[in-house]
């Protein structure tokens, strides 16, 4: 279990660190047009992000052969890591930003 918690640290501190250098897309409509153009080279949902929203994510990113990976983070915490004032329920790493 510690060893998840390391692992769920690390990518929040990622995401912090891309979010602040202004290397992620948020939102839902901003990941998919990322996924359409090439743009974005892996997808991070929110633990409670709604049905409808991870469907259409993973079908996106299976066409453009992108990984999506579920965060422990809900939302609102989500939204907190990327320094918004909203809860953020979807980010893309955008391509050539390596993400370790």
């Amino acid at each position: 279990m510690a060893q998840q918690k390391q692992v769920t640290d690390t990518i929040a501190e990622m995401l912090k660190v891309k979010a602040q250098q202004k290397h992620v897309l948020v939102g839902l409509a901003s990941v998919i047009k990322g996924l359409q153009r090439g743009t974005v080279e892996k997808i991070f949902l929110a633990s409670n992000s709604p049905v409808k929203m991870k469907e259409d994510i993973m079908h996106y990113a299976a066409l453009a052969k992108v990984p999506v990976e579920m965060l422990a983070q809900n939302n609102e915490e989500l939204g907190i890591i990327c320094k918004k004032n909203f809860m953020v329920s979807t980010v893309g790493l955008l391509r050539g930003e390596s993400p370790h």
